[in-house]
């Protein structure tokens, strides 16, 4: 989590503080449809270690954009799912992703 010292001036810095790794974008990206097991997540990220998963899932819920429910069973049952504050980053990636396929057909229409 930033602390007030870490805290950029500008809130778009701030943002890109939060999210700014490509995984931690695929990982909210995914959790935006609902909530997933970890090796669900990890198969669901093509070529992220499980390391890098790990790191990342830890970064998000310090950050209050994630949440980790461990349900009591044998073999134990983990979901990571978006937060409140989470689930308000939803008009960020539908605005990337409106900006994402607007590019591709540029590209594929040879307007770029």
């Amino acid at each position: 989590m930033l602390t007030k010292e870490e805290m950029p001036v500008c809130p778009v810095a701030t943002t890109v503080a939060l999210i700014g790794s490509k995984w931690k974008l695929l990982i909210i990206r995914n959790l935006m449809e609902r909530p997933w097991r970890f090796n669900k997540l990890k198969k669901g990220l093509e070529g992220i270690s499980q390391k890098v998963l790990t790191d990342a899932l830890r970064s998000l819920e310090e950050d209050g954009l994630v949440t980790r429910t461990a349900y009591p069973e044998v073999p134990p049952k983990v979901e990571y799912s978006l937060s409140e504050l989470g689930k308000n980053m939803r008009p960020i990636l539908d605005a990337m992703e409106g900006f994402g396929r607007n590019y591709q057909k540029r590209v594929q229409t040879g307007f770029i």
